[in-house]
């Protein structure tokens, strides 16, 4: 099954998104920030990232950034609950940036896995 690596500051939203994904048979690894999730990635690349925007230590948009150029491949889903600006903005902003999805937080399981089976 496809390896999906979830980023994302949020222990519960982490833990949330491995218990539905690996429920539909996907390996996943996670990671709590955007630098963490970075070294992850090069380690062990995964067929997919999800990553969530606002985080310490390193965003989402960073982390977007920093993936595409050193993986223009790579297929990254952005999710976001707000900030300082509406979630819709800073979706917007990591769709220019090469992520090929975007949606905001809360999740919904059915839409996730539907997103995530038409990019793998």
């Amino acid at each position: 099954m496809p390896h999906i690596l979830v980023i994302d500051d949020d222990d519960q939203v982490r833990l949330m998104l491995r218990k539905i994904l690996e429920s539909e048979g996907y390996t996943v690894t996670d990671a709590s920030d955007g630098k963490e999730g970075i070294e992850c990635y090069r380690k062990n690349q995964a067929d997919l990232i999800i990553t969530d925007i606002i985080m310490p230590e390193k965003e989402g948009i960073e982390t977007i950034i920093e993936l595409k150029k050193e993986y223009p491949d790579v297929k990254i889903i952005a999710m976001s609950g707000g900030g300082k600006n509406s979630p819709e903005e800073y979706l917007e902003f990591a769709k220019l940036l090469g992520a090929i999805h975007s949606f905001n937080k809360p999740i919904r399981k059915n839409e996730l896995l539907e997103i995530i089976k038409n990019f793998l």
